[in-house]
């Protein structure tokens, strides 16, 4: 199954793997706007993170849900009481037993951790240390394969005429039931000019792999046997190379199932700000491109270096999340919201949507279909694949 939010609306598509199609067969509506979402282990449960918050925007309704999913339809079902939160939640997953559930605040910046009760309800939340390091915009949170740490990426934020560049980092904690504690932090020198957004992990080897965002980067990691992380990087490869226009970023990061190739998806062309031509149709910034793609990297098995083997256009505009299915054959990328772009002297409205690809045996993408999402005046802010129990 494919889960897509748009605003307070979480979509679920059946997922034809041989034929790299999608079909739509219900939602469910939350209270808020869907920010993340992460399966229990054992794929009978999401978590779904919401917020009326947004980018620049704290909002003042926040909540976790836990939703039943149907092993047959893929249909969710709301399982318990939402939990409210403090603040917007920008990132949730679950520990590797399925018994502990994180989320991430970036405004500010911190952690929370939540209990999950055996029936897969949402329990009490877990007092912390006081003195947790928890960075500068955190923006995602995930426990180590071994489940005797937790990750931390902060991003950070550039410079502006008002304020000085905040530096980003790694956070590495001790976590042992359910408690966090300080480690170490990962960053080059003191941090500025590093603006980590997400990671993952190689499903057998120690390597974890970061886009960095804000300098379209990927560093690789080495992870320690108990659970730490090297300071220093293995390899930093560019995500695609200068880009070509101000709003191009790094997004989301998978490494596939098979741990030989990676994806990263470069983000560009949503209308967050004025185009660089200055141009706009119908109040739209105008570009000449989206500039959105997925990176593709091969992995080398001896030492962890990826290489770039392919860039793809995204066949949208800023994909935010993408994912890949249980088996590794098709990837979904999903755009943030629509844009306008110039082709051939006329303006064209792109719509957010889903943006299909195969995955050959080479790592490869080959795209197939887009399916139209209609956002309004929201957006598509997270989506990801499931695979039914």
């Amino acid at each position: 199954m494919l889960y897509s939010g748009v605003g307070p609306e979480l979509s679920f598509y059946g997922v034809d793997v041989a034929a790299a199609a999608l079909l739509k067969r219900g939602a469910v509506e939350l209270l808020s706007n869907v920010q993340y979402a992460w399966p229990h282990p054992s794929r009978r449960f999401l978590y779904v993170s919401s917020s009326d918050g947004g980018p620049g925007q704290r909002g003042n309704k926040h909540y976790v849900t836990a939703f039943s999913v149907d092993q047959v339809s893929g249909e969710l079902r709301q399982h318990g009481e939402p939990i409210a939160l403090r603040w917007r939640p920008i990132h949730n997953s679950v520990d590797r037993a399925g018994e502990y559930l994180f989320i991430a605040y970036n405004d500010p910046s911190g952690v929370s951790v939540h209990r999950i009760a055996a029936d897969g309800t949402i329990g009490a939340e877990i007092p912390q240390p006081k003195n947790l390091d928890c960075g500068l915009y955190a923006h995602q949170i995930r426990a180590t394969p071994s489940n005797r740490s937790v990750l931390l990426v902060t991003r950070g934020s550039d410079a502006t005429a008002n304020r000085p560049e905040d530096p980003g980092s790694i956070k590495v904690f001790e976590f042992k039931q359910g408690l966090l504690e300080n480690r170490r932090s990962v960053q080059p020198g003191n941090g500025l000019g590093f603006g980590p957004r997400h990671l993952d992990f190689h499903p057998t080897k120690p390597w974890v792999y970061v886009s960095i965002e804000r300098q379209n980067k990927l560093y690789v990691y080495e992870l320690q046997t108990d659970g730490g992380l090297d300071l220093k990087p293995l390899f930093i490869k560019d995500s695609l190379g200068p880009p070509t226009l101000a709003h191009t970023i790094a997004g989301p990061i998978h490494v596939h199932s098979n741990g030989q190739f990676l994806y990263l998806t470069n983000r560009g062309g949503w209308p967050a700000g004025a185009s660089p031509t200055g141009e706009s149709f119908e109040g739209m910034p105008v570009y000449q491109s989206t500039d959105s793609s997925v990176a593709v990297f091969a992995i080398a098995q001896g030492t962890g270096e990826p290489r770039l083997i392919q860039s793809i256009d995204a066949d949208g505009a800023h994909p935010r999340t993408f994912s890949m299915d249980a088996s590794g054959r098709v990837l979904v990328a999903a755009s943030l919201g629509p844009m306008a772009t110039r082709e051939g002297g006329r303006n064209r409205v792109l719509p957010a949507g889903l943006s299909v690809f195969r995955i050959g045996s080479d790592g490869r993408l080959e795209y197939v279909r887009r399916v139209d999402v209609e956002t309004g005046e929201k957006t598509q802010f997270w989506s990801g694949m499931i695979e039914l129990a």
